[in-house]
């Protein structure tokens, strides 16, 4: 099992353990009334297709409730609810031992007793509902990971916090999808990366040195030796800020463009000393950044109301200008990001400086007009 989806059930299980002798019993666990072959004197929980159809992570934590309730479970309880054979149950149980779960056992066979050791508990974890509100609502800026471990883990945890929300009835949970809402950004698909997140992931919480070839936009497949030093989400896409140990320089990788991840297993790096992720986008106009400058934009009446709206830019000053535009300031990278925004406002903004910024967008919107190939003609733009 890979170590960083060992460390997501570690996490969800932690949150779980020492809580369920706060909640109601989730589960009936009847004893049954006529003879099922050899078995008729096991207590069985009742087993859902729900429950078959939990993936490995999803068990785990379910388990782990099940192995906390008073007297714990048996054997033949998980193998049945969960349709384990004893060699798969005793390899989940080995891999929870391995998370750090101090899980006792008494007797042979399908009436073995599991339980998790008492001293373990925690104190039992609640939310209100404003809580539940914000975290559902934090959930939906995550839609664009759908297909991948990390929005399977959220989901779960969701589900997990929401049956320990206090006061709150089950009509407010069940309408919780239709009430908040993250309208899609033109979102990437990582979808098809699970594998590659999961080993980008790993070596991250663990600083493992890494080798991984990326696909630039545009440019050529190569090879790079990278310390992964910060995992950024940016418009609906997940970005990668790690060292290259050959140009000596924190770079930022797009996740999608990467065609193949791989961690040294057993090898470690220390972060560097004065490193924080917020300086490598301090002079970036979203996440990549370049040459920094001045960079002073006019803009009519019609856009200013807008411009005012927001923040583009720590660095900015916002000044008015006679006929009710504005002229914004800016001190930053000049990058595609920052020409490709000022392009989308068209006649209603004007390029003041710097000079060299001016000339690339005038020639831009004439090669648009003129219908040209930038990349035929050699502009790279």
């Amino acid at each position: 099992m890979p170590m960083a989806t060992k460390t997501r059930i570690k996490k969800t299980i932690g949150s779980l353990v020492g809580v369920c002798e706060d909640r109601d019993e989730a589960y009936s666990n009847p004893k049954p009334t006529g003879a099922i072959g050899g078995l008729a004197r096991y207590r069985f929980i009742v087993m859902t297709v729900e429950d078959q159809q939990l993936n490995k992570a999803q068990r785990f934590v379910r388990i782990v409730e099940l192995l906390q309730n008073p007297g714990g479970v048996t054997a033949a309880n998980l193998m049945g609810r969960f349709d384990l054979d004893d060699r798969t149950l005793r390899r989940y149980l080995a891999d929870l031992k391995a998370l750090g779960l101090p899980i006792n056992d008494k007797g042979r066979g399908p009436s073995r007793q599991l339980w998790l050791d008492p001293k373990y508990q925690r104190r039992g974890v609640r939310v209100d509902l404003l809580e539940l509100v914000s975290l559902h609502f934090g959930r939906t800026q995550f839609d664009f990971l759908e297909g991948t471990g990390f929005a399977s883990d959220l989901e779960q945890s969701l589900e997990t916090l929401s049956n320990l929300a206090v006061g709150v009835g089950p009509d407010v949970i069940r309408h919780m999808d239709r009430k908040f809402m993250a309208v899609p950004e033109n979102r990437k698909d990582h979808s098809g990366q699970a594998d590659l997140l999961d080993d980008v992931l790993t070596a991250l919480l663990y600083q493992n040195p890494s080798r991984a070839h990326y696909a630039r936009v545009g440019g050529r497949t190569r090879a790079y030796h990278l310390h992964p030093l910060t995992l950024a989400t940016f418009r609906h896409g997940l970005y990668l800020f790690a060292l290259d140990l050959e140009e000596d320089k924190i770079k930022t990788f797009a996740i999608d463009r990467f065609r193949n991840f791989e961690r040294q297993r057993g090898a470690h790096f220390e972060y560097p000393e004065n490193y924080h992720p917020a300086n490598v986008v301090k002079d970036a106009f979203g996440i990549i950044s370049g040459p920094v400058c001045e960079v002073v934009l006019r803009f009519n009446r019609r856009t200013s109301p807008y411009i005012q709206e927001r923040i583009w830019h720590d660095s900015q000053t916002i000044e008015a200008t006679d006929g009710g535009g504005v002229t914004l300031t800016m001190r930053l990278g000049i990058a595609h990001e920052l020409v490709s925004w000022i392009l989308g406002f068209g006649p209603d903004v004007e390029v003041v400086s710097p000079p060299d910024l001016v000339e690339r967008v005038r020639r831009l919107h004439l090669d648009a007009a003129e219908g040209r190939d930038t990349l035929h003609h050699g502009r790279n733009a």
